[in-house]
């Protein structure tokens, strides 16, 4: 199933994760059950027309980073129903105030990868062109006679070899620069949940990447709404995010 392909690959879009936060949810209505998947928490929200699986991408969030979730859609109704990331909410609840917080959408994530490798390549090319430039010194040296005298070479030879080392250097470089930039993109295209028309008993998912919820300094749990619309079905998620061991 897509769904569960999209939870496997989570940890190549989200990095390895040090000790920082986890979430947990709380069911909001009868129609939604707070359950554990896996050992990691999860939450199942059914309306008239589909059902909402929902769980954290990997077991620790990043501290201050963005909320990364797996979500799940299926189409209940005998008829095509759509799901629009522009109609996702997120909303963070602060001493009884209420603050958006902004869903990041494949588009941004994929502006944000395109940026990502302009500043690689940059920092490739600046490392190829110190490794041509060393390479191009290679062949001289200097010598000093047993008499004292001093004096400078170049070897041919030398300055050929290093060359083609650093020749050989770069293209290894440019190329691991470069896949690793199919790579990630490959992995966004793959995961990222992104508009999509359900058909009838039809599942669909991915990743839910959301704004970072603002650290209270208190250490407290931070607390945030997230609505799924799904045709004109609305799922509230609560979530609960905390310091792991909290």
């Amino acid at each position: 199933m897509r769904i569960l392909a999209i939870a496997a690959i989570c940890v190549a879009l989200t990095g390895c994760m040090t000790a920082g936060e986890t979430v947990s949810f709380k069911a909001s209505n009868p129609q939604q059950q707070a359950l554990m998947r896996d050992g990691q928490p999860a939450l199942v929200s059914r309306q008239k027309g589909s059902l909402v699986l929902v769980r954290p991408a990997s077991r620790q969030l990043q501290m201050n980073g963005r909320p990364v979730f797996v979500v799940g859609i299926n189409n209940l109704v005998r008829q095509p129903m759509d799901f629009r990331v522009a109609q996702v909410e997120a909303t963070q609840h602060v001493a009884g105030s209420d603050f958006e917080m902004k869903i990041v959408t494949y588009e941004m994530l994929v502006q944000e990868e395109k940026n990502r490798q302009v500043a690689a390549a940059l920092l490739t090319g600046v490392a190829a062109g110190a490794n041509a430039y060393s390479a191009s010194r290679a062949g001289y040296g200097t010598y000093t006679t047993p008499h004292g005298r001093t004096g400078t070479f170049y070897s041919p030879t030398a300055a050929a070899i290093a060359q083609g080392n650093a020749a050989a250097q770069n293209d290894a470089m440019i190329s691991a620069t470069v896949e690793t930039g199919q790579r990630n993109m490959a992995v966004l295209e793959q995961s990222v949940i992104k508009d999509n028309t359900l058909m009838p008993g039809e599942w669909y998912g991915g990743q839910l990447h959301v704004a970072p919820p603002t650290d209270q300094g208190d250490g407290g749990p931070k607390s945030y709404t997230i609505i799924i619309t799904v045709g004109t079905d609305r799922h509230v998620i609560d979530v609960s995010q905390a310091r792991a061991g909290v």
